[in-house]
């Protein structure tokens, strides 16, 4: 393997393990973001295999990935590491002015005006008196009356059945491929498998069934309704009244009488405004390849540095140790995450912002 291949590859891998760690430590709640970095850690796994199938062939690594996606950070300098990191959204602030309330009316009613006023009242209302009643007249009549309706008597006449034998399909006729033998054997997964595509007949099976010949019918006797002839008494003279109409009672009295009914006056309201400030989303987060520290090109002292740095701003890493661990990590992500700087991996970007030393490979 040459020199450039073996440099290629050194960065390759330092690369998988930057984004791998970044990428454990990014606690995004977007669904899409989680699914992209889900995609570029597959991506890096394949990348991974790939330099390791060209460190053994001897030949270059890979500068994509199977689906055609550039995995590899451009303009890439020898000795330096980089990683995917998360570029945070960018918002602006906006100042609108926004209606709080829309412009109305206000309803005021005016009172309503009365007058006295002398009006005749009913104090008895009218009424009739029955004076004389002449009772009801009755006779009897004969009339002859159904005591029984006409019915039908329905009888049954039973379906005439006969058994009858046929071939029915059980199966149809498919064909199927099937694994077949051949002069060479495969190997492993570069040499191909022998098919054969065969032809299954189809299957029959001879069966026994009834059927209907004649179906099963009913006939329609008639039964005549019977009658009776009954006596029954009815009025043949309704009864008479006489009543005496009595006149209803009045009487004069004043009463208060509604001369003009309330009125609806109608005020307009103007509209209330209000200055909000807003902020808008301008650009997704994205990721994108930076220039980051990793086992390659870290030193202890860099990192004893960054955790007192850390600490001093108040993302404590626990440890000052020099060992850039998970707990240094998660406080290096929350850093950079409160900043509004790209997280993921230990940029150069983030080691400028917390004023840590360090010496860049040439």
């Amino acid at each position: 393997m040459t020199l450039s291949n073996r440099m290629r590859q050194g960065a390759l891998v330092a690369v998988v393990a930057a984004f791998t760690a970044g990428c454990a430590s990014t606690g995004s709640s977007n669904s899409d973001l989680e699914a992209r970095i889900a995609k570029l850690q597959q991506e890096n796994e394949a990348l991974r295999d790939a330099v390791v199938a060209t460190s053994a062939q001897g030949g270059s690594a890979p500068a994509s990935s199977s689906n055609g996606t550039a995995d590899l950070p451009p303009n890439a300098k020898a000795g330096e590491c980089y990683a995917r990191v998360l570029e945070p959204a960018v918002y602006e602030t906006r100042t609108e002015t926004i209606t709080v309330r829309e412009a109305s009316e206000r309803v005021e009613l005016t009172d309503p005006v009365y007058e006295w006023v002398e009006k005749e009242v009913v104090v008895k209302e009218a009424w009739e008196e029955v004076v004389e009643v002449t009772p009801a007249e009755y006779g009897s009549v004969e009339e002859t009356v159904i005591v029984k309706e006409a019915t039908e008597k329905l009888e049954i006449v039973e379906a005439v059945y006969e058994d009858q034998t046929e071939e029915v399909l059980v199966k149809p006729a498919y064909t199927t491929w099937k694994q077949g033998r051949g002069p060479i054997e495969r190997i492993d997964h570069a040499t191909g498998e022998i098919m054969c595509l065969v032809e299954i007949p189809a299957e029959y099976k001879t069966v026994t069934r009834t059927v209907l010949v004649t179906p099963e019918t009913t006939t329609r006797t008639v039964i005549p309704a019977e009658t009776e002839v009954v006596t029954r008494r009815v009025m043949t003279k309704a009864p008479e009244v006489k009543r005496v109409t009595h006149p209803a009672e009045t009487k004069i009295i004043k009463v208060k009488q509604l001369v003009k009914g309330p009125e609806e006056v109608r005020i307009p309201v103007p509209a209330e405004t209000k200055t909000i400030t807003q902020e808008y989303k301008v650009s997704d987060g994205e990721l994108r390849w930076r220039t980051v520290l990793c086992e390659t090109n870290i030193t202890g002292d860099v990192v004893k540095q960054l955790q007192a740095a850390l600490k001093r701003e108040g993302y404590d890493p626990v440890w000052i140790d020099g060992v850039y661990g998970d707990k240094t990590r998660q406080a290096v992500t929350q850093y950079q995450k409160d900043n509004g700087m790209a997280s993921g991996g230990l940029t150069f970007e983030t080691l400028d912002k917390l004023g840590v030393e360090y010496r860049r490979a040439i």
